[in-house]
């Protein structure tokens, strides 16, 4: 069962919390908006009886006007054509109803692969998916208090969060505990 969700970061800094001595407030400095911006597509691997996997791409935007700043079907396709050479086996995937995800050409992909059943989730429940949690695990942690220099200090940084994670299987089961079911005798309706 593969889980599939994708994120944007910027090179704003995230605000969080931190401790300092009484009377002198942390300042965290950053040099404004930026359109620089870097988008993950991860996905969460778990099958009964291994550990549990974290496989991601990064797409980094590079402020062209005309380009694409998001993945497109063709970026999904390569992810999961890895996905399934690094799995080894058939793959359950679940994901949102984002458009690019309904594209012909994605679901042209999928009906001629028997590895690949693709299922969709709510879409008014996207605290179902575990990959949400692998983001908040990015942000309250490597992400938070940080003022990004350049685009390739968010990559590095976010590369590093990403690998943690990924290298710590528990913190990626941690997540699929995370996400309740629907309460018992809540019916989801049709």
């Amino acid at each position: 069962m593969v889980f599939e969700d994708e994120a944007g970061f910027s090179m704003t800094p995230s605000h969080a919390r931190t401790w300092s001595q009484r009377g002198r407030t942390p300042v965290v400095r950053g040099r404004g908006r930026s359109r620089r911006r870097i988008s993950i597509a991860a996905l969460t691997c778990y099958k009964p009886g291994h550990r549990s996997r974290l496989i991601y791409r990064p797409r980094r935007d590079e402020g062209n006007r005309d380009g694409r700043k998001s993945f497109s079907w063709r970026d999904y396709r390569d992810l999961l054509i890895a996905a399934h050479q690094q799995l080894g086996g058939p793959i359950v995937l679940i994901w949102d109803n984002l458009n690019v995800h309904k594209a012909a050409g994605l679901r042209e992909f999928a009906e001629s692969r028997d590895w690949l059943t693709i299922l969709y989730l709510p879409s008014y429940a996207p605290d179902l998916n575990p990959v949400e949690g692998i983001w908040s695990l990015l942000r309250r942690g490597w992400l938070s208090n940080v003022a990004f220099s350049t685009p390739e200090h968010l990559i590095r940084t976010v590369r590093s969060g990403l690998r943690h994670i990924q290298y710590r299987s528990n913190l990626i089961d941690g997540c699929r505990s995370a996400v309740s079911p629907p309460p018992c005798g809540y019916r989801i309706p049709r």
